[in-house]
């Protein structure tokens, strides 16, 4: 296979700034606020070279088609130790769904949140 399954992943968002502030907290890391043609979206930090770094990346995005959902896919965001981004989950305005669980010995660990905006969130780490 020449690439990872996925390209590109979006969020949905019915407050940007809010949601902004929720992702940076949690994830530790600056999103970059874009208009893209009238549709404002809330790009994950991305690594120019693609090709040295697996998985995909994606965007917070607002725009009258897309509705926050607890409900149909779940996105997992990768992480060093879930524990981590979880314990920074209520401070930044979000809810905890299912605390730090092992996979199996293989596969590592997850962990899901609901987030500012009402989506349903995973974490995977191997630790």
């Amino acid at each position: 296979m020449e690439h990872n399954i996925f390209a590109w992943v979006e969020i949905p968002v019915t407050d940007m700034n809010r949601a902004i502030n929720f992702y940076e907290a949690v994830l530790d890391v600056e999103l970059k606020l874009v208009d893209f043609g009238g549709v404002q979206m809330g790009w994950f930090p991305f690594s120019e070279n693609a090709e040295a770094i697996p998985g995909a990346t994606g965007t917070l995005i607002k725009h009258e088609t897309y509705i926050p959902s607890q409900e149909g896919t779940l996105v997992y965001i990768h992480s060093k130790d879930v524990q981590i981004e979880l314990d920074r989950i209520e401070a930044a305005g979000g809810t905890i769904y299912q605390p730090k669980t092992q996979i199996s010995p293989e596969h590592g660990f997850m962990g899901v949140f609901i987030d500012s905006e009402g989506n349903r969130v995973a974490l995977h780490s191997r630790n």
